[in-house]
Protein backbone atom coordinates (compact mmCIF):
# COMPACT_ATOMS: atom_id res chain seq x y z
CA UNK A 1 0.00 0.00 0.00
CA UNK A 2 3.39 2.22 -0.32
CA UNK A 3 1.82 3.55 -3.28
CA UNK A 4 -0.92 5.75 -1.31
CA UNK A 5 1.89 7.71 0.30
CA UNK A 6 2.00 11.34 -0.68
CA UNK A 7 5.47 13.55 -1.43
CA UNK A 8 5.41 17.29 -0.26
CA UNK A 9 4.03 19.66 -3.17
CA UNK A 10 3.35 16.68 -5.84
CA UNK A 11 -0.84 16.84 -4.82
CA UNK A 12 -0.35 12.69 -3.28
CA UNK A 13 1.56 11.97 -6.28
CA UNK A 14 4.75 9.15 -6.04
CA UNK A 15 7.35 9.80 -8.77
CA UNK A 16 5.44 12.86 -10.49
CA UNK A 17 2.63 10.97 -11.70
CA UNK A 18 -0.94 9.79 -10.47
CA UNK A 19 -0.94 5.45 -9.31
CA UNK A 20 -4.10 4.71 -11.78
CA UNK A 21 -2.82 1.06 -11.58
CA UNK A 22 -2.19 1.37 -7.59
CA UNK A 23 -5.94 2.66 -7.07
CA UNK A 24 -7.23 0.28 -9.20
CA UNK A 25 -5.84 -2.51 -6.93
CA UNK A 26 -7.53 -0.63 -4.14
CA UNK A 27 -10.55 -0.75 -5.01
CA UNK A 28 -10.07 -4.54 -5.87
CA UNK A 29 -9.18 -5.22 -1.87
CA UNK A 30 -11.96 -2.75 -0.50
CA UNK A 31 -14.27 -4.89 -2.35
CA UNK A 32 -13.20 -8.24 -1.72
CA UNK A 33 -12.78 -7.08 2.27
CA UNK A 34 -16.68 -6.03 1.92
CA UNK A 35 -17.95 -9.12 -0.36
CA UNK A 36 -16.12 -11.39 2.72
CA UNK A 37 -17.86 -9.80 5.54
CA UNK A 38 -21.07 -10.03 3.88
CA UNK A 39 -20.29 -13.39 3.91
CA UNK A 40 -19.68 -13.95 7.32
CA UNK A 41 -22.88 -11.97 8.55
CA UNK A 42 -25.15 -14.51 5.86
CA UNK A 43 -23.21 -18.05 7.65
CA UNK A 44 -23.54 -16.80 10.90
CA UNK A 45 -26.73 -15.71 10.52
CA UNK A 46 -28.41 -18.10 8.36
CA UNK A 47 -31.52 -16.58 6.41
CA UNK A 48 -29.90 -13.02 7.58
CA UNK A 49 -28.65 -12.29 3.73
CA UNK A 50 -32.40 -12.14 2.30
CA UNK A 51 -33.31 -9.89 5.16
CA UNK A 52 -32.39 -6.34 4.31
CA UNK A 53 -32.52 -4.94 7.84
CA UNK A 54 -30.70 -5.61 10.75
CA UNK A 55 -32.73 -7.53 13.46
CA UNK A 56 -36.39 -6.39 12.16
CA UNK A 57 -39.68 -6.82 13.53
CA UNK A 58 -42.22 -7.75 13.39
CA UNK A 59 -42.08 -10.25 10.68
CA UNK A 60 -45.17 -10.66 8.54
CA UNK A 61 -45.51 -14.09 6.69
CA UNK A 62 -47.83 -14.26 3.11
CA UNK A 63 -47.86 -16.18 0.07
CA UNK A 64 -46.65 -14.06 -2.72
CA UNK A 65 -48.88 -14.04 -5.84
CA UNK A 66 -46.14 -15.55 -8.00
CA UNK A 67 -44.53 -17.64 -5.50
CA UNK A 68 -45.96 -21.32 -3.81
CA UNK A 69 -43.64 -20.85 -0.50
CA UNK A 70 -43.91 -18.86 2.50
CA UNK A 71 -42.07 -15.21 1.77
CA UNK A 72 -40.81 -12.90 4.70
CA UNK A 73 -42.09 -9.33 4.60
CA UNK A 74 -39.92 -6.91 7.04
CA UNK A 75 -41.61 -3.93 8.69
CA UNK A 76 -39.24 -1.13 9.81
CA UNK A 77 -37.98 -1.20 13.52
CA UNK A 78 -40.02 -0.50 16.19
CA UNK A 79 -43.12 -1.58 15.24
CA UNK A 80 -43.06 -4.78 17.24
CA UNK A 81 -42.98 -2.55 20.55
CA UNK A 82 -46.50 -1.58 20.32
CA UNK A 83 -48.22 -3.52 18.20
CA UNK A 84 -50.54 -6.33 19.64
CA UNK A 85 -52.69 -8.91 17.89
CA UNK A 86 -56.35 -8.54 16.76
CA UNK A 87 -58.70 -8.58 19.63
CA UNK A 88 -55.69 -9.31 22.48
CA UNK A 89 -55.30 -7.20 25.13
CA UNK A 90 -56.59 -4.24 23.13
CA UNK A 91 -58.10 -1.26 25.42
CA UNK A 92 -59.02 0.99 22.58
CA UNK A 93 -61.63 0.54 20.53
CA UNK A 94 -59.76 1.29 17.67
CA UNK A 95 -59.84 -2.25 16.05
CA UNK A 96 -56.32 -1.46 14.00
CA UNK A 97 -53.41 -1.64 16.11
CA UNK A 98 -51.05 1.03 14.66
CA UNK A 99 -48.16 -0.75 12.87
CA UNK A 100 -45.88 0.38 10.10
CA UNK A 101 -46.05 -0.50 6.35
CA UNK A 102 -44.13 -3.54 5.24
CA UNK A 103 -41.56 -3.69 2.88
CA UNK A 104 -42.57 -2.97 -0.86
CA UNK A 105 -40.82 -6.62 -1.85
CA UNK A 106 -41.01 -9.77 -0.23
CA UNK A 107 -37.93 -12.54 0.26
CA UNK A 108 -38.33 -15.71 0.19
CA UNK A 109 -37.13 -17.44 2.71
CA UNK A 110 -34.20 -19.92 1.69
CA UNK A 111 -34.43 -23.57 2.73
CA UNK A 112 -36.70 -23.36 5.59
CA UNK A 113 -40.10 -24.63 7.09
CA UNK A 114 -42.82 -23.16 8.84
CA UNK A 115 -42.14 -26.36 11.44
CA UNK A 116 -38.54 -24.47 12.06
CA UNK A 117 -39.74 -20.75 12.71
CA UNK A 118 -40.66 -19.48 16.01
CA UNK A 119 -44.17 -18.79 16.80
CA UNK A 120 -43.97 -15.22 15.84
CA UNK A 121 -43.06 -16.14 12.61
CA UNK A 122 -45.76 -18.79 11.99
CA UNK A 123 -48.94 -17.90 10.99
CA UNK A 124 -51.74 -17.45 13.13
CA UNK A 125 -53.79 -20.47 11.92
CA UNK A 126 -50.82 -23.12 12.11
CA UNK A 127 -50.30 -24.46 15.50
CA UNK A 128 -48.69 -22.13 17.98
CA UNK A 129 -48.55 -19.69 15.17
CA UNK A 130 -48.61 -16.14 16.47
CA UNK A 131 -48.34 -13.77 13.42
CA UNK A 132 -51.20 -12.31 11.86
CA UNK A 133 -51.67 -9.89 8.95
CA UNK A 134 -50.98 -6.06 9.14
CA UNK A 135 -52.15 -3.44 7.71
CA UNK A 136 -50.90 0.83 6.74
CA UNK A 137 -51.50 3.23 9.03
CA UNK A 138 -53.30 5.24 6.39
CA UNK A 139 -55.77 4.06 4.15
CA UNK A 140 -54.71 5.90 1.23
CA UNK A 141 -51.47 3.93 1.51
CA UNK A 142 -53.16 0.41 0.79
CA UNK A 143 -53.38 -1.70 -1.99
CA UNK A 144 -54.65 -5.64 -1.30
CA UNK A 145 -52.86 -7.72 -2.59
CA UNK A 146 -54.20 -11.00 -0.90
CA UNK A 147 -56.08 -13.14 -3.74
CA UNK A 148 -59.88 -13.24 -2.19
CA UNK A 149 -62.29 -13.91 -4.59
CA UNK A 150 -62.26 -16.79 -7.74
CA UNK A 151 -61.94 -14.95 -10.49
CA UNK A 152 -58.33 -14.19 -9.03
CA UNK A 153 -57.42 -17.36 -8.03
CA UNK A 154 -58.66 -20.63 -9.08
CA UNK A 155 -57.77 -22.98 -6.01
CA UNK A 156 -59.85 -22.12 -2.68
CA UNK A 157 -58.15 -18.74 -1.89
CA UNK A 158 -58.54 -20.01 2.37
CA UNK A 159 -55.02 -18.85 3.13
CA UNK A 160 -55.17 -15.66 1.90
CA UNK A 161 -58.54 -14.78 3.63
CA UNK A 162 -56.95 -15.58 6.76
CA UNK A 163 -54.20 -13.42 6.39
CA UNK A 164 -56.06 -10.64 5.07
CA UNK A 165 -56.82 -7.42 6.38
CA UNK A 166 -58.36 -4.41 4.96
CA UNK A 167 -57.28 -0.59 5.97
CA UNK A 168 -58.38 1.08 8.93
CA UNK A 169 -61.42 2.79 8.47
CA UNK A 170 -60.72 6.58 7.21
CA UNK A 171 -60.77 9.44 9.60
CA UNK A 172 -63.35 11.36 10.63
CA UNK A 173 -63.89 15.05 10.14
CA UNK A 174 -66.58 15.24 13.21
CA UNK A 175 -64.59 13.19 15.68
CA UNK A 176 -66.87 12.20 17.95
CA UNK A 177 -64.21 11.87 20.55
CA UNK A 178 -62.20 15.04 21.19
CA UNK A 179 -59.74 13.64 23.16
CA UNK A 180 -58.68 11.34 20.23
CA UNK A 181 -59.09 13.27 17.17
CA UNK A 182 -56.36 11.22 14.89
CA UNK A 183 -57.91 7.84 15.35
CA UNK A 184 -60.82 6.67 13.15
CA UNK A 185 -64.09 5.12 14.20
CA UNK A 186 -64.58 1.22 14.09
CA UNK A 187 -66.83 0.49 11.35
CA UNK A 188 -68.98 -2.81 12.40
CA UNK A 189 -70.70 -5.02 9.84
CA UNK A 190 -74.19 -6.58 11.38
CA UNK A 191 -74.48 -10.45 9.70
CA UNK A 192 -77.99 -11.17 10.28
CA UNK A 193 -78.01 -15.65 10.54
CA UNK A 194 -81.55 -15.75 8.23
CA UNK A 195 -82.04 -19.27 9.76
CA UNK A 196 -81.41 -18.16 13.85
CA UNK A 197 -78.26 -18.54 16.10
CA UNK A 198 -79.25 -21.68 17.37
CA UNK A 199 -78.90 -23.32 13.78
CA UNK A 200 -75.09 -22.30 13.81
CA UNK A 201 -74.24 -22.40 17.60
CA UNK A 202 -73.66 -19.27 18.04
CA UNK A 203 -74.62 -16.38 19.92
CA UNK A 204 -75.28 -12.83 19.19
CA UNK A 205 -72.96 -10.10 19.43
CA UNK A 206 -69.33 -9.47 18.90
CA UNK A 207 -68.02 -12.30 21.23
CA UNK A 208 -67.42 -15.21 18.32
CA UNK A 209 -65.13 -12.69 16.73
CA UNK A 210 -63.40 -11.68 19.76
CA UNK A 211 -63.31 -15.75 20.83
CA UNK A 212 -61.66 -16.64 17.71
CA UNK A 213 -59.54 -13.59 17.67
CA UNK A 214 -59.72 -13.17 14.17
CA UNK A 215 -57.38 -10.62 12.72
CA UNK A 216 -60.63 -8.39 11.97
CA UNK A 217 -63.28 -8.81 14.51
CA UNK A 218 -65.26 -5.85 13.61
CA UNK A 219 -68.13 -7.67 13.20
CA UNK A 220 -71.86 -8.56 15.07
CA UNK A 221 -74.10 -11.11 14.77
CA UNK A 222 -77.93 -11.37 15.12
CA UNK A 223 -80.39 -13.65 14.69
CA UNK A 224 -83.42 -11.47 14.72
CA UNK A 225 -85.05 -10.96 11.84
CA UNK A 226 -86.34 -7.50 12.82
CA UNK A 227 -83.00 -6.71 11.92
CA UNK A 228 -83.06 -7.77 8.27
CA UNK A 229 -83.16 -4.19 6.87
CA UNK A 230 -79.87 -2.63 9.06
CA UNK A 231 -77.97 -5.65 8.40
CA UNK A 232 -74.80 -5.44 6.38
CA UNK A 233 -75.12 -8.84 5.08
CA UNK A 234 -77.77 -11.81 5.47
CA UNK A 235 -76.66 -15.22 5.84
CA UNK A 236 -79.18 -18.62 4.49
CA UNK A 237 -78.07 -22.02 5.60
CA UNK A 238 -79.38 -25.11 3.76
CA UNK A 239 -82.37 -23.62 3.23
CA UNK A 240 -83.99 -20.30 1.28
CA UNK A 241 -87.01 -18.59 1.12
CA UNK A 242 -87.46 -15.21 -0.14
CA UNK A 243 -87.98 -12.42 2.46
CA UNK A 244 -91.34 -10.51 2.68
CA UNK A 245 -89.24 -6.89 2.14
CA UNK A 246 -87.32 -5.44 -1.27
CA UNK A 247 -83.80 -6.38 -1.39
CA UNK A 248 -81.27 -4.05 0.03
CA UNK A 249 -78.72 -3.49 -3.28
CA UNK A 250 -76.07 -2.49 -0.33
CA UNK A 251 -76.50 -5.83 1.24
CA UNK A 252 -74.49 -9.15 0.91
CA UNK A 253 -76.58 -12.42 0.49
CA UNK A 254 -74.59 -15.01 1.30
CA UNK A 255 -76.24 -19.10 0.79
CA UNK A 256 -74.21 -21.71 3.16
CA UNK A 257 -74.58 -25.28 1.90
CA UNK A 258 -72.62 -28.10 2.86
CA UNK A 259 -74.54 -30.77 1.59
CA UNK A 260 -74.09 -31.47 -2.14
CA UNK A 261 -76.67 -30.12 -5.30
CA UNK A 262 -78.63 -33.77 -5.22
CA UNK A 263 -79.69 -33.39 -1.60
CA UNK A 264 -80.21 -29.27 -1.41
CA UNK A 265 -83.46 -27.33 -2.97
CA UNK A 266 -83.75 -25.83 -6.16
CA UNK A 267 -83.76 -22.35 -6.35
CA UNK A 268 -86.55 -20.21 -8.13
CA UNK A 269 -85.71 -16.61 -7.25
CA UNK A 270 -82.73 -15.06 -9.89
CA UNK A 271 -80.76 -12.18 -9.42
CA UNK A 272 -80.43 -12.58 -5.55
CA UNK A 273 -77.24 -14.02 -4.07
CA UNK A 274 -74.15 -12.38 -4.13
CA UNK A 275 -72.14 -14.81 -2.39
CA UNK A 276 -71.81 -18.57 -1.78
CA UNK A 277 -69.95 -20.17 1.03
CA UNK A 278 -69.84 -23.94 0.32
CA UNK A 279 -67.50 -26.98 -0.07
CA UNK A 280 -66.53 -26.24 -4.02
CA UNK A 281 -63.30 -24.36 -4.64
CA UNK A 282 -65.05 -22.05 -6.82
CA UNK A 283 -67.07 -20.80 -4.03
CA UNK A 284 -66.77 -16.93 -2.68
CA UNK A 285 -66.04 -18.30 0.84
CA UNK A 286 -65.24 -22.00 0.79
CA UNK A 287 -66.37 -24.25 3.39
CA UNK A 288 -64.55 -27.34 3.29
CA UNK A 289 -65.11 -30.43 5.84
CA UNK A 290 -60.87 -30.64 5.96
CA UNK A 291 -58.14 -28.21 4.89
CA UNK A 292 -54.75 -29.39 4.16
CA UNK A 293 -51.73 -26.51 4.03
CA UNK A 294 -48.00 -28.15 3.20
CA UNK A 295 -45.29 -25.95 5.53
CA UNK A 296 -43.89 -25.71 2.91
CA UNK A 297 -45.22 -26.64 -1.16
CA UNK A 298 -41.63 -27.57 -2.47
CA UNK A 299 -41.60 -30.18 0.37
CA UNK A 300 -44.59 -33.02 0.18
CA UNK A 301 -42.74 -36.26 1.10
CA UNK A 302 -40.48 -37.28 3.58
CA UNK A 303 -39.13 -40.02 4.85
CA UNK A 304 -40.99 -42.14 7.78
CA UNK A 305 -39.54 -44.74 10.63
CA UNK A 306 -42.59 -46.23 11.08
CA UNK A 307 -43.81 -49.60 8.83
CA UNK A 308 -47.21 -48.83 8.62
CA UNK A 309 -48.16 -52.23 7.08
CA UNK A 310 -46.75 -53.91 10.16
CA UNK A 311 -48.85 -56.94 11.94
CA UNK A 312 -51.63 -56.07 9.54
CA UNK A 313 -53.44 -58.93 8.76
CA UNK A 314 -56.29 -57.54 6.90
CA UNK A 315 -57.05 -55.99 3.92
CA UNK A 316 -60.24 -53.40 3.18
CA UNK A 317 -62.76 -52.26 6.00
CA UNK A 318 -65.30 -50.17 5.71
CA UNK A 319 -68.22 -48.19 8.00
CA UNK A 320 -71.32 -47.79 6.24
CA UNK A 321 -75.28 -46.91 6.72
CA UNK A 322 -76.86 -45.89 4.04
CA UNK A 323 -77.08 -48.94 1.23
CA UNK A 324 -79.01 -46.91 -1.52
CA UNK A 325 -76.50 -44.45 -2.45
CA UNK A 326 -76.50 -42.89 -5.60
CA UNK A 327 -73.17 -43.70 -7.20
CA UNK A 328 -73.49 -47.46 -6.28
CA UNK A 329 -70.94 -47.69 -4.10
CA UNK A 330 -72.05 -50.78 -2.46
CA UNK A 331 -71.97 -52.63 -5.33
CA UNK A 332 -68.85 -51.80 -6.30
CA UNK A 333 -67.54 -52.47 -2.76
CA UNK A 334 -69.44 -56.49 -3.33
CA UNK A 335 -67.48 -56.46 -6.59
CA UNK A 336 -64.44 -55.77 -5.15
CA UNK A 337 -64.91 -58.29 -2.70
CA UNK A 338 -64.96 -61.24 -5.35
CA UNK A 339 -60.83 -60.44 -5.82
CA UNK A 340 -60.01 -59.57 -2.37
CA UNK A 341 -60.92 -59.30 1.36
CA UNK A 342 -63.78 -56.68 2.07
CA UNK A 343 -65.34 -56.25 5.35
CA UNK A 344 -67.99 -54.14 5.57
CA UNK A 345 -69.14 -52.96 8.74
CA UNK A 346 -73.00 -51.50 9.84
CA UNK A 347 -76.14 -51.63 8.42
CA UNK A 348 -75.10 -52.65 4.78
CA UNK A 349 -72.47 -55.60 5.96
CA UNK A 350 -72.03 -58.49 8.00
CA UNK A 351 -69.99 -57.05 10.69
CA UNK A 352 -70.69 -54.68 13.61
CA UNK A 353 -68.75 -52.04 15.70
CA UNK A 354 -71.28 -49.58 16.96
CA UNK A 355 -70.64 -45.73 16.45
CA UNK A 356 -71.29 -45.48 20.75
CA UNK A 357 -67.80 -46.89 20.53
CA UNK A 358 -66.09 -44.96 17.35
CA UNK A 359 -62.72 -44.67 19.31
CA UNK A 360 -62.43 -48.64 19.91
CA UNK A 361 -63.86 -48.82 16.09
CA UNK A 362 -60.91 -46.71 14.71
CA UNK A 363 -58.34 -48.29 17.19
CA UNK A 364 -59.73 -51.47 15.80
CA UNK A 365 -59.10 -50.15 11.88
CA UNK A 366 -55.68 -49.05 12.32
CA UNK A 367 -54.55 -52.07 14.14
CA UNK A 368 -55.48 -54.87 11.42
CA UNK A 369 -56.31 -53.37 8.32
CA UNK A 370 -54.42 -51.97 5.55
CA UNK A 371 -57.18 -50.16 3.40
CA UNK A 372 -60.11 -48.07 3.95
CA UNK A 373 -63.13 -47.60 1.95
CA UNK A 374 -63.50 -43.78 2.02
CA UNK A 375 -66.82 -44.03 -0.30
CA UNK A 376 -69.18 -40.54 -0.58
CA UNK A 377 -72.33 -41.07 -0.99
CA UNK A 378 -72.82 -38.99 -4.44
CA UNK A 379 -69.85 -38.43 -7.09
CA UNK A 380 -69.94 -34.86 -7.07
CA UNK A 381 -67.32 -32.44 -8.16
CA UNK A 382 -65.11 -31.19 -4.89
CA UNK A 383 -67.87 -33.55 -2.31
CA UNK A 384 -65.14 -34.51 0.17
CA UNK A 385 -66.29 -35.32 3.36
CA UNK A 386 -65.36 -36.54 6.63
CA UNK A 387 -65.59 -39.87 5.56
CA UNK A 388 -62.35 -39.41 3.72
CA UNK A 389 -60.82 -36.74 5.93
CA UNK A 390 -61.51 -38.14 9.75
CA UNK A 391 -62.31 -41.72 8.72
CA UNK A 392 -58.86 -42.00 6.46
CA UNK A 393 -56.57 -39.32 7.23
CA UNK A 394 -57.13 -37.10 10.16
CA UNK A 395 -58.81 -39.26 12.39
CA UNK A 396 -61.13 -38.24 15.59
CA UNK A 397 -60.53 -35.04 17.75
CA UNK A 398 -57.62 -35.26 20.31
CA UNK A 399 -56.64 -38.96 18.23
CA UNK A 400 -53.42 -39.51 16.52
CA UNK A 401 -53.97 -39.56 13.14
CA UNK A 402 -55.01 -43.00 11.19
CA UNK A 403 -52.46 -45.33 9.95
CA UNK A 404 -54.35 -47.15 6.88
CA UNK A 405 -54.77 -46.08 3.04
CA UNK A 406 -58.03 -44.67 2.10
CA UNK A 407 -59.46 -46.09 -1.16
CA UNK A 408 -61.92 -43.10 -2.79
CA UNK A 409 -64.77 -42.55 -4.69
CA UNK A 410 -66.89 -39.29 -4.64
CA UNK A 411 -65.51 -36.36 -6.45
CA UNK A 412 -63.47 -36.12 -9.69
CA UNK A 413 -59.89 -37.10 -9.24
CA UNK A 414 -59.10 -33.73 -10.08
CA UNK A 415 -60.52 -32.44 -6.89
CA UNK A 416 -58.53 -34.95 -4.56
CA UNK A 417 -55.35 -33.89 -5.68
CA UNK A 418 -56.38 -30.53 -4.76
CA UNK A 419 -57.51 -31.13 -1.55
CA UNK A 420 -55.50 -34.02 -0.35
CA UNK A 421 -51.70 -34.81 0.93
CA UNK A 422 -50.24 -35.64 -1.96
CA UNK A 423 -50.30 -39.75 -2.63
CA UNK A 424 -52.17 -40.19 0.36
CA UNK A 425 -54.83 -41.83 -0.92
CA UNK A 426 -56.20 -44.13 -4.11
CA UNK A 427 -58.99 -43.44 -6.58
CA UNK A 428 -61.29 -46.38 -7.98
CA UNK A 429 -60.96 -44.81 -11.04
CA UNK A 430 -57.40 -45.03 -11.65
CA UNK A 431 -58.56 -48.28 -12.35
CA UNK A 432 -60.61 -50.15 -15.19
CA UNK A 433 -62.78 -51.79 -12.68
CA UNK A 434 -62.88 -53.59 -9.29
CA UNK A 435 -61.06 -56.43 -10.49
CA UNK A 436 -57.88 -54.37 -12.25
CA UNK A 437 -58.06 -52.45 -8.31
CA UNK A 438 -57.97 -55.11 -6.21
CA UNK A 439 -54.82 -56.66 -8.21
CA UNK A 440 -53.14 -53.37 -7.08
CA UNK A 441 -53.93 -53.72 -3.55
CA UNK A 442 -53.01 -57.00 -3.59
CA UNK A 443 -49.42 -55.63 -4.88
CA UNK A 444 -49.51 -53.19 -2.15
CA UNK A 445 -50.50 -55.84 0.56
CA UNK A 446 -47.28 -58.16 -0.16
CA UNK A 447 -44.86 -55.29 -0.34
CA UNK A 448 -44.35 -53.06 2.49
CA UNK A 449 -41.96 -50.81 0.59
CA UNK A 450 -44.57 -49.58 -2.05
CA UNK A 451 -47.79 -49.56 0.52
CA UNK A 452 -45.90 -46.94 3.21
CA UNK A 453 -45.16 -44.95 0.10
CA UNK A 454 -48.89 -43.95 0.73
CA UNK A 455 -47.42 -42.88 3.98
CA UNK A 456 -45.03 -40.32 3.37
CA UNK A 457 -46.71 -37.19 3.56
CA UNK A 458 -46.76 -37.43 7.03
CA UNK A 459 -45.48 -34.41 8.86
CA UNK A 460 -44.91 -32.28 5.76
CA UNK A 461 -48.00 -30.23 6.91
CA UNK A 462 -51.63 -30.20 9.12
CA UNK A 463 -54.94 -29.96 8.94
CA UNK A 464 -56.03 -26.40 9.78
CA UNK A 465 -59.29 -24.32 11.67
CA UNK A 466 -60.24 -22.31 8.29
CA UNK A 467 -61.71 -19.66 10.88
CA UNK A 468 -64.87 -18.81 8.88
CA UNK A 469 -66.60 -16.51 11.08
CA UNK A 470 -62.97 -14.83 10.69
CA UNK A 471 -62.61 -14.94 7.43
CA UNK A 472 -66.83 -14.05 6.67
CA UNK A 473 -65.80 -10.98 8.82
CA UNK A 474 -63.07 -9.66 6.78
CA UNK A 475 -64.32 -10.04 3.45
CA UNK A 476 -67.36 -7.69 4.43
CA UNK A 477 -64.75 -5.19 4.83
CA UNK A 478 -63.14 -6.00 1.32
CA UNK A 479 -64.84 -2.76 -0.82
CA UNK A 480 -62.96 -3.80 -4.53
CA UNK A 481 -66.05 -6.80 -5.28
CA UNK A 482 -69.31 -6.41 -5.84
CA UNK A 483 -71.02 -9.39 -8.24
CA UNK A 484 -74.06 -11.48 -7.80
CA UNK A 485 -75.10 -14.76 -9.61
CA UNK A 486 -78.05 -14.14 -11.95
CA UNK A 487 -79.12 -17.80 -11.40
CA UNK A 488 -77.36 -19.71 -9.18
CA UNK A 489 -78.67 -23.25 -10.21
CA UNK A 490 -76.59 -22.44 -13.04
CA UNK A 491 -73.03 -22.46 -10.78
CA UNK A 492 -74.58 -25.21 -8.44
CA UNK A 493 -75.87 -27.65 -9.66
CA UNK A 494 -74.81 -26.99 -13.89
CA UNK A 495 -73.43 -29.96 -16.27
CA UNK A 496 -70.74 -32.43 -14.69
CA UNK A 497 -71.44 -30.93 -10.83
CA UNK A 498 -72.58 -34.52 -10.13
CA UNK A 499 -72.88 -37.57 -12.00
CA UNK A 500 -74.14 -41.25 -11.79
CA UNK A 501 -71.36 -43.45 -12.19
CA UNK A 502 -67.57 -43.26 -12.61
CA UNK A 503 -65.53 -40.08 -13.71
CA UNK A 504 -63.21 -41.91 -15.94
CA UNK A 505 -66.06 -43.19 -18.16
CA UNK A 506 -67.61 -39.40 -17.77
CA UNK A 507 -64.69 -38.12 -19.05
CA UNK A 508 -63.85 -40.65 -21.81
CA UNK A 509 -67.37 -39.71 -23.46
CA UNK A 510 -67.23 -35.78 -22.99
CA UNK A 511 -64.27 -36.23 -25.31
CA UNK A 512 -65.63 -38.46 -27.74
CA UNK A 513 -67.60 -35.56 -29.53
CA UNK A 514 -64.77 -33.24 -29.03
CA UNK A 515 -62.44 -35.96 -31.33
CA UNK A 516 -65.11 -36.52 -34.01
CA UNK A 517 -65.27 -32.71 -34.30
CA UNK A 518 -61.63 -32.51 -34.66
CA UNK A 519 -59.99 -32.57 -38.54
CA UNK A 520 -58.35 -35.59 -39.60
CA UNK A 521 -54.70 -35.97 -40.24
Amino acid sequence: MAAWTSGAGDGGRVGGRMPRVSLRRGLLYLSAATTFSLLLVSVHQPGGAWLHAPAPSPLALRRAPHLDHPVIEVAEEGAESGAHPAGEGQGSPDPYPPVLPSAPRPQPLPNITLTTLPPRRRPWYLKGGEMRPEAPVEPEQWVRRERLWPEEDPDDRIVDQLMFRPPPPLLLEDHPDPAAPDKALPYFKKILMYNGMNSWGLRAGRGQFLKLKCPVDTCVLTGSRSELTSADAIMYKDHFSMPAHSRDPRQVWVMFMLECPLHTQHFTNRNVFNWTATYRHDSDIVAPYEKWVYYDNSLRQKPQEINYAANKTKQVAWFVSNCGARNNRLQYAKELGKYIGVDIFGACGTKRCPRSNSAKCFEMLNRDYKFYLAFENSNCRDYITEKFFVNGLRGLPNQKSHHILPIVMGAHPEDYARQAPHKSYIHVDDFESPKELANFLHLLDQNDDLYNEYFRWKGTGEFINTYFMCRLCAMLHDDTHQQHYEDINVWWRGTGTCISGSWRKYDKFKMEPEKKKAPEG
